[in-house]
């Protein structure tokens, strides 16, 4: 039975919302950490050996690049969410160890979308609008569960998908539940 390869995840569509002068000030930290690292490790009275400098430059500024990308991330993400910006950059700035990153992303609120007819939002995984009945997902005819629009067969009972019943039609209202 073969499957389909989809992609788990929509990285490049996340880091788009970072601001290209982010990544700008990233690569900049990154060269100014490796150089510092380079000039104060060198004059330790007891530093590494020559070939462990380098790597602990590029470790360093590599952590440091990151850092900065993924505060940008949060505060730009935050207010798409509807949360404080303010409040959750500064949290991921000033728990230390990382560990306020970690917190927005346990801690945060699913995206929500807008009806495209009225506006109203919508929760994730919603198939209706709740005020004005607009089909936002393909539905299956026979059990309601949403489905994908290339399906032929729902996945949750097995019914045959008609071609017209894959695609959302503006105020289409709902079947009648199965009872």
């Amino acid at each position: 039975m073969a499957t389909r390869n989809q992609p788990s995840t929509r990285f490049r569509e996340e880091i788009g919302i970072v601001s290209p002068w982010v990544f700008f000030f990233a690569a900049l930290a990154f060269v100014s950490v490796f150089v510092l690292l380079m000039c104060f490790i060198g004059r330790d009275h007891n530093p590494p050996p020559g070939a462990v400098r380098p790597l602990l430059g590029l470790i360093a500024g590599t952590v440091i690049s990151c850092y900065i990308v993924l505060i940008s991330y949060v505060n730009k993400d935050a207010g798409r969410r509807g949360m404080s910006r303010t409040l959750w950059t500064l949290i991921a700035i000033f728990v230390p160890n990382g560990l306020g990153i970690v917190l927005y992303f346990v801690l945060r609120k699913p995206r929500t979308a807008h009806c495209p007819q009225c506006e109203a939002v919508v929760e994730p995984g919603f198939s209706f609008c709740p005020r004005c009945r607009t089909r936002l997902q393909p539905v299956c005819q026979h059990c309601q569960h949403s489905i994908n629009g290339d399906d032929k067969f729902c996945p949750y009972c097995g019914g045959a998908v008609e071609a017209d019943a894959g695609a959302p039609s503006p105020n289409s209202p709902p079947p009648p539940p199965a009872s």
